[in-house]
């Protein structure tokens, strides 16, 4: 039997509750529902999105917390996915909008050089890679983070998973350095440039987000293809940018990598791992942000361990936000199965109320510092 005394004003939720594990009365598990329902972002296909779409279903229906835009189709082979032209993605981006209770994170992957979804041959603007802009100055690192920013906010693009904090230990490191994806092999590089990156974006009203913690850069591998052991290559010098930018409050979300560390965790990669996650990024680093995941279908998660036992994994070691391309795999119900299977966890005693509303309540946070720039925000505003 459970009893929830509930305060709820605008984004802000407040519960006071006394919960045994088992069923949930119908208005808790609503409440329970909607607020998981913000800690899910996936990507969907189409450019576009009418009554029939699973992706309007889960905004409507679901209270799903944000979308990811892609440029191509990855497991159709296809060069088509949401992305076609400038004014197709407004359209689109403000059809899903339209359709939210609460504003969308309507994200995308727009670092610069070869990392980047809106590209020249469909009408956008060029982009240096962070490597390019590594070399240069920051002032020109942070002029770069703007016109990036001014980009994507006149798309309807409020979350940008960029700059790459990953130091470029290995250049040859297929996810990363040879991609040209990192600003520097020096990590307070990293760090200025990544700041600079951030503020640029910001002042655009576009989030940036870090990634991928602990630190890519010395990957022999890609956690796209499958595990990726960095336990023989990673230094602690891959964690002086955060180090550096938490302070700052540069970025209001840290991306996971799916990495794993023997020294911080022998059973578990870093998105799975509440010791890297909570007790290292939390409790040693003290970042008090949202929590983002990787993709939970890449590979070195989705052919080493179930759905299920992944995403309680994941929430249960610190992840705010599970992000689910649906690119690599495709699956219209992932997000009614996620909510399921974290009900589920709350009902048999596995997950709190507490540990869902506290990321209900950082994602919510987040969100406020665009909340502005919608017609009708006062709807959600405190």
């Amino acid at each position: 039997m459970t009893s929830f005394g509930i305060f709820c004003r605008g984004v802000a939720c407040m519960l006071l509750l006394t919960v045994v594990p088992g069923p949930l009365l119908a208005a808790e598990q609503t409440l329970l529902r909607d607020m998981i329902g913000q800690m899910l972002l996936v990507g969907f296909r189409g450019t576009t999105v009418d009554g029939a779409s699973p992706i309007l279903r889960d905004i409507r229906e679901h209270n799903l917390g944000g979308v990811i835009l892609f440029d191509r189709d990855v497991q159709l082979q296809s060069p088509e996915r949401n992305i076609q032209s400038p004014e197709q993605v407004r359209v689109l981006t403000a059809s899903l909008q339209a359709n939210a209770r609460v504003p969308l994170f309507v994200a995308v992957d727009q670092e610069g050089g070869r990392v980047r979804r809106f590209r020249e041959d469909r009408g956008f603007a060029p982009g240096p890679s962070a490597k390019a802009m590594g070399q240069g100055s920051s002032d020109q690192t942070r002029l770069e983070g703007e016109r990036t920013g001014k980009l994507l906010a006149d798309l309807g693009v409020n979350l940008n998973f960029a700059p790459v904090a990953d130091v470029d230990i290995n250049p040859q490191s297929p996810a990363i350095g040879a991609l040209e994806r990192s600003f520097s092999a020096d990590p307070d590089l990293v760090a200025l440039h990544a700041h600079a990156f951030c503020r640029g974006l910001l002042a655009q009203g576009v989030l940036p987000c870090l990634k991928h913690f602990p630190g890519h850069g010395s990957a022999s591998a890609d956690s796209h293809r499958g595990l990726t052991d960095i336990s023989n290559t990673w230094s602690a010098a891959e964690l002086r940018p955060y180090e550096m930018l938490i302070p700052l409050k540069a970025s209001p979300l840290i991306m996971t990598g799916h990495l794993f560390l023997r020294q911080l965790d022998d059973a578990y990669p870093s998105t799975l791992s509440k010791a890297v996650l909570t007790g290292l990024l939390r409790q040693r680093l003290g970042f008090q942000g949202v929590i983002v995941s990787d993709d939970m279908q890449m590979r070195a998660i989705a052919d080493h361990y179930g759905q299920a036992e992944a995403i309680l994994l994941a929430v249960e070691a610190g992840v705010d936000v599970l992000v689910f391309g649906n690119n690599l795999d495709y699956d219209p119900e992932i997000v009614p199965k996620a909510i399921d299977i974290l009900v589920k966890a709350v009902e048999d005693g596995r997950l709190s109320v507490e540990r869902i509303a506290a990321s209900y309540q950082r994602i919510q946070a987040a969100k406020q510092q665009f909340y502005t720039s919608f017609a009708w925000a006062p709807q959600v505003r405190p």
